[in-house]
Parts: C-alpha cells; structure tokens; sequence
C-alpha cells in the first residue's frame, strides 16, 4: 500500500484511507477502527472521547481569528458492508482489503473497497491533522453501524454537539449537494416448513442464481437490476412442480441494504432427470437474461451436486409456498415523487433468506420520503407475508431528512462550489438513508447537507471511487470550511 500511496494525491486523505483499509471494519466489528480513529485524534492533540454506543467525538479549536466563526460538523460513519465474490479469499473479520490502482479509479481485490465511508472518515481525519485550513471551531462525529441499523446515529444523545452548520461526508456524486433522504424499516418474515424424508434413491443437488450486479437498495432500486430472492422464487415455481423435486434449504443475501446478487436452493431429485434440469434452466436463463436485457445482463443459472446431504427435506407445498412467496414479493420502485423529478419516493427490497432448521427467515427492507407511505409499504408487506403464512416482526425504522433549499448552509457550499469549480451544483434529495435524518431529529436547529466524491456500485465487491473525484471533494470541503 506504500507504493500505492505514492501515485495518489491529496496524500493525506490517501494516506489515511489505506491505513483505514487494513483494519476490518464490518459493520458491528468495527470496534478496532473506531479506537484507531481515536487513537488519531488524540495523538494529533484533539479533545476526543467516545459516547456509550462507540461513536467518537473530536473537537478541534477554530484557527486565529476564526474563533466566533459558527461550529460546524463534519461527520461519516466508520463502518463498511461486506460482500465478496464467490471464489474469493477473504475474512472481513481478520483480513486487510486489499485495495489495488485500475486507472483514474481505486477498488479492490474482489470484496467491496469500504470507500463507503472509509474515504469520508479520511477526510475528516485530514481536516484534524491540516496545519493549513483557516476555519472556525470544528466538531467531529464518527459514527458506528450505519450500515445494518443506523446504530451510532440512532443512540447519538442530544447535547453532545454544538454545531449549527453539519456536513455529511457519505455522498457518493461529485457536483451533487444532497439535503434530504428517505426513512426506513426492515420487516422479518419467518414460517416453518414440515420437514420428510428424501425420496428413496434421489440425490442433493444446488439449484444457484449468481452473476447479478446487485447494488444498494437505495440508490440502485430504480436500475432495473435482478433481484437473486426473486429470480430463485420463479425458477423453483417451475421446476419443483415439474422435476418432483424436494426442496431441502434456501439462502440468499446478506445485507438489508442490498439488492440480493446471489441465492440458491438445496433440492433432492431423482438423478436420472439431471441433464433434463440443466435444459430447463438454460431455457429459464434466457428467458430471465432477455428480462433483464442491458439492466443486469450477466445472470447465470447454475445446478450442481450438493457437498452435503442434508436430513431432511420440507413438504413439497410448504417448499412451493416459500417459492411462490419469494416470486409474487413485491420488490423494487412503488411510488416516484410526484414533487422532485426522478426520484424514488417510496421502495422495498427483498433482501434475504435463510433456513434454520425447520424454520425459513425472509428479511426485507421499505424506504420513503413520505412517512406515511413508508408505514403503507410495510403493512402491504405484512399482508402477503400473512397470506404466504409468515409471521412478520418489524423494526423501529428511522426518519427521514426534509429537504431545506433554502437554508444559509445550502447557499454558502453552493457558492462555494460554484466559485471553485465553476458550475453550479445539482441540489437533491436521495432515496438512500443518510445518517441526517436521525441525527437531524436529535439536534432539529442544525443544518444540514451531504456531498462527496464520485463512487460506483457500493456495496458489491464491483465498488469503486474516482481519484481525481476525491481530490475534487478535498479542495470542495476546504473551501466551505474556510467560507463558514
């Protein structure tokens, strides 16, 4: 990573996204690099602390004649999703991500790169270090969990930030200034299923969807991509009736925030109809592949022997009750905002599944900007869980981030950027959950906005973040600190 270093610039926010990059930091195992964070801040001589949940909390003085400057807050989440590719070797809880150079962009070597946030807690700690930025009092945040739960923002407690100004440093659109998001919620769906004998003679055999580009459940639900739950549901509607199969497990997905890549289903079947499977899932993929067209076009349908027999199998119609479950879920766009052009209003992903024992576990997740129909999104989830003879748990959720145009802050990184770069920045609001919102709903007198550099297919081992971009956004952030 030393000589990595060497080709990037600015240095010092590289320099501490590689170092970042050796720590694992899965979400909820990220007790290291928040410490390591804080070690930083404390080693450059910043008061720093930690809250009871993790989070920490950095202060750092306002430079010589800034001091009645107002407090601003610069804030990202430590935090990053785990995904790799089938095939690689890789122990997000032990191992380094190993980031390798591919042109003008930086990834890694077939996991997510964790530039989502990695690269704005770099920035951050480059502003701590930065002997060179005239800016006013400055309060650091860096949260924990923001990925499966917003945990660090949700238990953030009022009073322990001054700020009036607060800038997230989570977007992933060079030119882009996001000042409000959707709310959400997961729901658990779970059933259990008869389990029986495998049929005498028939042999266990993996039924596998992969090669999808899957992508985050927010900023990609409206891309048109397979969802790898769904696609499993509608090829197992087929061929169990038609193969007499014995379904015996179900798995796929591992993220609420992702849209699923990859599932599969182990299934008992009588050997002699293999080829006959394997033409019938050809014919599915084409079928599916001419689905999906340019939107996800490398989706593959895969049947190999099973390493493992399992014990038992499920009755076939609890087993084609789950498929027809995971077929007729609603999942993608619901509504588009009829105020904001080209936004997602309303979503839901179906995200994951997992079998234990005689019990089968659907996870899914609702988005919206409008309360309401965030609450409407899941009730209508409910109802098809109850039909499918699911019983359903729902989360808390979090709220979402209005939009404020017209607020000082807006105007200032707005002027900023313009006098910078010479264009005007494109002001949105996005359908991902940003950290805002709860944190909004904490401390309601502070503005907000997010902004950062260029990144592609966050939250898939295809995750990928423009060079050039990150310098962009370095010489973005210090002029609004200079200009606040």
């Amino acid at each position: 990573m030393d000589a990595l270093l060497e080709t990037l610039e600015p240095k010092t926010i590289w320099s501490y996204f590689l170092a970042l990059s050796k720590i694992p930091r899965g979400s909820k195992q990220e007790q290291a690099a928040a410490q390591w964070v804080l070690d930083q801040a404390k080693g450059l001589g910043l008061d720093a602390e930690q809250d009871a949940i993790g989070n920490v909390i950095v202060r750092k003085p306002a430079t010589a004649g800034r001091e009645q400057a107002p407090v601003t807050v610069l804030q990202a989440h430590v935090d990053m999703v785990c995904e790799k590719n089938e095939g690689t070797v890789h122990d997000f809880l032990k191992d380094p991500i190993q980031v390798v150079r591919d042109g003008d962009v930086l990834r890694a070597k077939g996991t997510t790169l964790g530039a989502d946030n990695g690269i704005g807690v770099a920035a951050a700690l480059a502003v701590m270090a930065a002997k060179d930025i005239a800016h006013g009092p400055l309060e650091f945040l860096i949260t924990i969990d923001e990925e499966t739960g917003l945990t660090g923002a949700g238990n953030l407690q009022p009073g322990l930030l001054k700020g009036r100004y607060f800038l997230n440093l989570d977007s992933e659109e060079e030119g882009d200034l996001t000042i409000g998001c959707a709310g959400g919620m997961d729901t658990v769906a779970t059933r259990r299923l008869r389990q029986v004998a495998p049929a005498p003679g028939s042999k266990p055999f993996r039924v596998k969807v992969l090669g999808l580009k899957g992508g985050h459940s927010g900023m990609e639900i409206h891309q048109g991509r397979g969802n790898a739950l769904r696609i499993l549901g509608q090829i197992l509607f087929r061929i169990v009736p038609a193969f007499d199969l014995q379904v015996a497990s179900f798995a796929g997905g591992n993220k609420r925030n992702a849209i699923p890549r990859e599932a599969s289903a182990t299934v008992f079947m009588a050997p002699q109809r293999e080829a006959a499977l394997r033409a019938a899932l050809a014919t599915l993929q084409k079928e599916i592949q001419d689905e999906l067209g340019a939107f996800d076009p490398g989706l593959t349908l895969d049947l190999s022997p099973a390493s493992e027999a399992p014990a038992q199998a499920f009755a076939v119609e609890d087993a084609e009750a789950v498929a027809d479950f995971l077929f007729g879920m609603v999942h993608g766009v619901v509504a588009m905002s009829p105020d904001i052009p080209g936004l997602v209003q309303s979503s839901t992903n179906l995200a994951m599944i997992a079998t234990h024992g005689d019990e089968v576990e659907v996870s899914l997740s609702h988005r919206s900007s409008v309360e309401s129909a965030k609450f409407a999104i899941a009730d209508r989830v409910q109802a098809l869980c109850r039909l499918a003879g699911f019983a359903v748990k729902r989360g808390d959720g979090y709220p979402g981030w209005k939009p404020e145009p017209n607020a000082s802050l807006v105007k200032v990184v707005t002027g900023v950027h313009e006098k910078a770069f010479g264009k005007p920045m494109a002001i949105k609001a996005i359908h991902a959950g940003l950290e805002c919102g709860l944190i909004g709903e904490k401390y309601p007198a502070m503005e907000m906005v997010s902004f950062g550099p260029n990144m592609w297919d966050v939250h898939t081992p295809d995750e990928h973040v423009s060079i050039p971009s990150v310098g962009n956004f370095w010489k973005l952030l210090v002029a609004v600190l200079e200009a606040v």
